[in-house]
C-alpha cells in the first residue's frame, strides 16, 4: 500500500510518543483557513481533480428538513461515477484498505458504488476559533495519555505524531446535549440477527457550544445514557457512563441498571477489549465510534495521509426510505444503498505496547482529514492476521453542524459474521436536544430512570 506522506511542515517523522509534545508555532498555526481548513485539512483538492477544494462544507438546509427528525440527503441527484467489485478491486487497491479488499475476496457479491467526492464536513464557528487557538498551546499530558491547554475545539490541528491525531477523533466535536435512538445488530453468517434497540442521552461536555469555557469541567469528556427498549429480556436495563480525557488518571466512570434486581451497581469493565453492550462478542467496548476511551494500552505511529474510497454523505443508508431488513444481508449490508467517495484520509496505526493485553495487536485506523472522524479501520490477531474490518458510514447533521457518526458496520472476516450499530431507518428521533444537568447523569438519577 503506497502512502503519500504529507509535506515536512505538517509532519516531523514517523514517530512515536515518548514526551509531552510542543504546540506548533504561530506561523504554522496561521495556516488555518488559509491553505489549511479551520481544522487542519487541506484546503485544496487534488492535482487529478477526483477531490475538490473544501469551500466550508454544508451547512444548508434543504427542504423538508424537520429539526430532531430524519436528514434529507442534499446529494441525493448525484450519479455513480463507477463501481468497485471483485472483477476489479485490484484497478483500486491503492486507493482501498487491507478490509475493503478482504470483503471482496470474501463476499463475491460485494460491491462499493463511488460517487462525486463532497468536502460537506461542517463545524460551528465556536469550533474553529478554539481549534485556532489550540495550535499554539495545547499539549499533550506526560505519558500521551490526555491533553491540557483546552476544553474545547480540535486539539491538535497540525498532528505531529500519531496520538495527536487519535486524540483529535476523540475529542471531536458530536454535538451538544441531545436525545437520540438506534437499533443494533449482530448478524449470523446466515444472515439472522436479533435486534437490540436503544434510547441514549448524550451531553458532550468537551467543545459544547452551549457551554461556555467555563462551563466545561476540565478533564470531562462526555456523560452517556444508554436505556434498552427491546428485546424483552433486556428492556429496561440502564448504563450510565462518565467518560473522562485522561483515563489514567480518572478512570471512566460506568454503572449499571438492573430491572429485574431494581438496583444500581458499578459496571467496572466498561473499557478496552471487554465486550460491548449487547454485541455477541463482535466489538469491543473500545471500537464503539471506531474508537474510544484510554489510549495507553498501545503504541500509536502516524504513517501519513492517502487519498481513499471511504463511506461519506451516506443519507440514504441511515434515511428513513429504508427498512432495517432493506439494509442487513448475509454476509455484510446491503451495498446498494451504500455511497463512498474519494478523500484524503490520515493513517494512524496503533500496535500493542509489550506488557499489556488486547483483543487486537494491531489495528490500522483511517480518519477523514475533514472531520476528524475514523471512518475505516482494520483490526489485526495475536498471529498478525487480518481479522475485522470496520466502517463509519457518516453523514452531515447540518443543522448543527458536524459530521455524525451513522451506520457503523464491523466484519469479522474469519467468522463471516458482522454487526451492525447505529441504525437509524425505523427510528423517529435522530438528534433532539434536550436540556441536562451534571445531576441528571449520577446514580442516584439512574435509580428515578429505572422501572421494572
Amino acid at each position: 500500500m503506497k502512502l503519500r506522506l504529507i509535506a515536512a511542515s505538517l509532519i516531523t517523522g514517523l514517530v512515536t510518543f515518548t514526551t509531552a509534545q510542543a504546540a506548533v508555532s504561530a506561523s504554522e498555526a496561521e495556516k488555518l483557513g488559509t491553505t489549511l481548513t479551520p481544522i487542519g485539512a487541506e484546503k485544496a483538492g487534488n492535482a487529478a481533480g477526483t477531490i475538490p477544494a473544501w469551500d466550508g462544507g454544508n451547512t444548508k438546509l434543504p427542504a423538508g428538513f424537520v429539526s430532531g427528525g430524519h436528514y434529507p440527503d442534499p446529494f441525493a441527484a448525484d450519479a455513480v461515477l463507477f463501481t468497485i467489485d471483485a472483477s476489479n478491486a485490484d484497478k483500486y487497491k491503492e486507493n482501498l484498505a487491507p478490509g475493503q479488499l478482504a470483503l471482496f475476496k470474501r463476499y463475491p457479491d460485494w460491491k462499493m458504488k463511488v460517487y462525486p467526492a463532497r468536502r460537506s464536513a461542517a463545524y460551528p464557528a465556536g469550533i474553529y476559533s478554539e481549534t485556532k487557538a489550540n495550535a499554539t498551546k495545547v499539549k499533550l499530558v506526560s505519558g500521551g495519555n490526555g491533553i491540557e491547554g483546552t476544553n474545547g475545539g480540535v486539539p491538535f490541528p497540525i498532528p505531529k505524531d500519531g496520538l495527536e491525531a487519535i486524540w483529535n477523533h476523540l475529542t471531536v466535536y458530536k454535538g451538544d446535549t441531545y436525545a437520540t435512538s438506534w437499533a443494533q445488530a449482530p448478524v449470523t453468517a446466515s444472515g439472522d440477527y436479533n435486534l437490540v434497540k436503544f434510547d441514549y442521552e448524550y451531553d458532550f461536555v468537551y467543545s459544547n457550544q452551549k457551554k461556555t469555557a467555563a462551563q466545561r469541567e476540565d478533564n470531562l469528556l462526555f456523560y452517556f445514557l444508554q436505556i434498552i427498549k427491546e428485546p424483552a429480556r433486556l428492556a429496561g436495563s440502564i448504563l450510565l457512563v462518565d467518560d473522562f480525557i485522561d483515563q489514567v488518571k480518572t478512570p471512566r466512570k460506568a454503572w449499571t441498571y438492573n430491572p429485574g434486581q431494581r438496583r444500581v451497581r458499578l459496571a467496572p469493565t466498561v473499557v478496552y477489549d471487554n465486550p460491548g453492550t449487547a454485541a455477541d462478542g463482535l466489538r469491543t467496548n473500545d471500537d464503539f465510534f471506531m474508537y474510544n476511551g484510554a489510549t495507553d494500552r498501545y503504541d500509536w505511529k502516524l504513517i501519513g495521509k492517502k487519498e481513499m474510497y471511504i463511506p461519506y454523505n451516506a443519507y440514504k443508508v441511515n434515511g428513513n426510505s429504508l427498512k432495517i431488513k432493506d439494509v442487513l444481508k448475509v454476509g455484510h449490508v446491503n451495498p446498494d444503498p451504500l455511497r463512498y467517495e474519494l478523500h484524503r484520509v490520515w493513517v494512524v496505526e496503533a500496535n500493542l505496547k509489550a506488557g499489556t493485553s488486547h483483543l487486537y495487536k494491531k489495528r490500522t485506523f483511517y480518519i477523514d482529514e475533514d472531520s476528524w472522524v475514523i471512518h475505516a479501520q482494520d483490526k489485526y490477531d495475536n498471529r498478525d492476521q487480518l481479522w475485522r474490518y470496520d466502517e463509519q458510514h457518516s453523514y452531515g447533521y447540518y443543522d448543527v453542524p458536524f459530521l455524525a457518526p451513522g451506520l457503523e458496520v464491523k466484519h469479522d472476516l474469519q467468522s463471516g459474521r458482522y454487526i451492525a450499530l447505529s441504525i437509524r431507518n425505523e427510528e423517529k428521533t435522530v438528534y433532539q436536544p434536550i436540556t441536562r444537568t451534571a445531576a441528571d447523569f449520577t446514580p442516584d438519577a439512574l435509580r428515578t430512570k429505572g422501572t421494572r
